[in-house]
């Protein structure tokens, strides 16, 4: 059954931008938990695709509509990983601005020399009825030694520099980002399935 409205469960601004941009050519329009003023689900799980099925499964059945839903987070090595699936609550006050120099300051304090990371997504689409399927996308790279600032992105996006590329995703346009980003990788997947239907 061709899905024309799908519910995305995001009070993020930027992620919701993203992802409108990526579904509208496929003529579905996307109605956000923002948009909706459903309250956030809170992400209990211990990983990605955990939290992504417990946001789009709670939305789905409460609103009886299909809906998306992503977790996603920066792993860094020296980090053993972190900040992973606590990359929101990682940020003092979820102010990403102070998230970079905390994980900045923490490699620095890590006495470990890699600065290799990857940023991964996980998207679930949850039926109502509970059944779901799940997307994943993943982007390797490295954090900067300082924030390179642009005009674009969000998030962790000014300290990651995704491999063969000499700029940070904040410096990417939309486009370029979406086509190699993890959340994209993932969206691709998506809009394969959703294509199909």
């Amino acid at each position: 059954m061709k899905i024309t409205e799908i519910l995305f469960a995001s009070h993020n601004a930027g992620k919701i931008k993203e992802i409108k941009q990526m579904l509208e050519p496929l003529g579905i329009s996307v109605k956000s938990a923002e948009d909706l003023e459903f309250p956030d689900v809170e992400e209990t799980g211990t990983t990605f695709a955990e939290n992504s099925l417990l946001k789009s499964q709670t939305i789905a059945k409460a609103l009886g509509k299909p809906c998306i839903a992503d977790d996603s987070g920066l792993c860094v090595d020296a980090l053993n990983g972190a900040p992973g699936v606590y990359s929101a609550r990682y940020a003092p006050d979820r102010d990403f601005d102070k998230g970079m120099d905390k994980l900045l300051q923490e490699m620095a304090a890590s006495n470990n020399p890699s600065r290799k990371a990857h940023f991964a997504c996980v998207i679930s689409l949850a039926y109502p009825d509970g059944t779901h399927k799940i997307f994943e996308g993943r982007v390797e790279g490295h954090i900067a030694e300082q924030k390179i600032v642009g005009a674009q992105g969000f998030g962790y996006d000014p300290v990651f520099v995704p491999d063969g590329f000499d700029k940070s995703f904040a410096q990417m346009s939309k486009e370029d980002k979406n086509k190699i980003s993890h959340r994209g990788r993932a969206m691709q997947k998506l809009k394969e399935y959703l294509s199909t239907l």
